[in-house]
């Protein structure tokens, strides 16, 4: 599974984070263990008070596992990379916390460990734990049988949509996606072998060529984001400027933007108004029918974790009637009853966890295939809508060569009609 990790303060920030019901369709704490409370946000509190005693910051340790799509990862393997994660990073018997998040029918988790040692009242280092993550990761999938990501086997085949997190925060804040950016302007890159052939792909997808701030090329998107050409095809700057040609010949980003103000964004913003409000009429049964299947799988959830509770009090109850008490109990463990009835009694209680959560993984998973069905719907309706949107921004783009073209020979066809009607000097005999 992909681990993505980092070390980090804001315990409280993050606390609301994890259990962000809104952003996320099933909000799980599934442990909060080495802390007093017992509850996420009182174990965050915990840690945060434990890090005052020290110099450092980032106290917390915090780790996101993705396993691949289409797999039904259990409980247990979660648990597993976490404690290998510990393992590798000298984490072993740290507080931690793990909560399980749901969205468009994935599922992935959440581990966070206090980093503060409370007998030393230090902190852990960690050096080099983006590459140990990585091992971890790369052991994982192989014990699993999991399909190795590309990037895994050769860092130069990563996938090229893959960005930063500062990137894609503010992007998102623009309500751009980042990743369909990155990948239009990979297009254009692969498809152009010239400066103005590139500028005309981009311009197809809604997007301008421009010089930056440094003097390297940039694309402007039509909301005023710019992108460096060089930093989103991974190539060097020098080789950039060999296909693009020199960048001082290019309009500024404020040029572009104001071309974008003064001609394009009026005409698209209703445009792409209109389709918004067509793509929102056409989701709003499709995001209706997932609250409803939301609120059905909590409901569901809720049921099965109310009978394990019950069927698990009436078992204990039961096995604690085998434990007899008194003159008896004491003939008991004279006799080795007792221990045989409490290692009864404790097999008992570990299948009957077992069992418990194989129902649960069983219903997560069936929950997670028919919220799968309706995502696949849902992507459906989105692409043919961004399609219809994107065809928006090359009809506005050629409409823009069609005035430039047009333009163009009118002016030569002024210039020569004016040639021709000058006065002609005397011919020469």
């Amino acid at each position: 599974m992909i681990i993505q990790a980092s070390k980090r303060g804001g315990a409280m920030q993050l606390g609301r984070h994890l259990l962000n019901g809104e952003q996320n369709e099933h909000v799980e704490v599934h442990e909060v263990s080495g802390f007093i409370s017992d509850n996420l946000m009182g174990a965050m509190k915990e840690s945060y008070a434990l890090s005052l005693g020290t110099k450092c910051q980032q106290h917390l340790f915090s780790v996101s596992l993705n396993p691949p799509a289409g797999e039904s990862v259990h409980v247990e393997t979660f648990e597993q990379a976490c404690n290998l994660i510990e393992q590798r990073l000298g984490l072993s018997g740290q507080p931690r916390m793990i909560v399980f998040h749901e969205k468009e029918g994935r599922r992935h988790a959440h581990a966070v460990w206090s980093r503060i040692d409370s007998e030393k009242m230090t902190a852990i280092p960690m050096p080099y734990f983006k590459m140990r993550l990585r091992d971890v990761s790369k052991q994982l999938y192989l014990e699993h049988g999991w399909q190795m990501p590309d990037g895994f086997r050769d860092a130069r085949l990563r996938d090229p949509r893959n960005f930063t997190l500062d990137q894609w925060q503010e992007s998102k804040r623009k309500d751009l996606d980042p990743r369909e950016v990155k990948a239009a302007i990979m297009e254009c890159w692969k498809s152009a072998d010239n400066g103005p052939t590139f500028a005309r792909a981009l311009e197809e997808r809604g997007m301008f060529l421009a010089q930056g701030e440094r003097k390297n090329h940039v694309a402007v998107t039509i909301d005023g984001r710019v992108f460096a050409i060089a930093r989103v095809t991974g190539e060097k700057s020098k080789d950039v400027r060999a296909r693009l040609g020199d960048p001082t010949k290019l309009r500024g980003v404020a040029d572009a933007v104001r071309e974008i103000g003064e001609t394009v964004a009026p005409r698209l913003s209703r445009y792409i108004s209109e389709a918004k409000r067509i793509a929102h009429n056409a989701m709003k049964p499709l995001n209706e029918q997932k609250a409803e299947m939301k609120a059905q799988h909590q409901q569901e959830r809720k049921a099965l974790a109310d009978k394990q509770r019950e069927r698990n009090m009436a078992e204990q109850q039961a096995r604690s009637a085998r434990v007899r008490k008194g003159v008896a109990g004491v003939w008991d463990i004279m006799t080795g009853r007792y221990f045989k009835t409490r290692k009864r009694n404790e097999m008992e209680a570990f299948f009957g966890l077992q069992r418990d959560r194989a129902q649960q993984h069983d219903l997560v998973t069936a929950q997670m295939k028919d919220r799968q069905n309706l995502q696949q719907q849902i992507a459906q309706v989105r692409e043919r809508h961004a399609a219809q949107i994107l065809d928006l921004y090359r009809d506005a783009a050629q409409y823009r060569r069609m005035v430039r073209d047009s333009g163009y020979e009118r002016d030569s066809a002024d210039r020569g009609r004016e040639r021709s009607q000058q006065p002609r000097g005397p011919e020469l005999g």
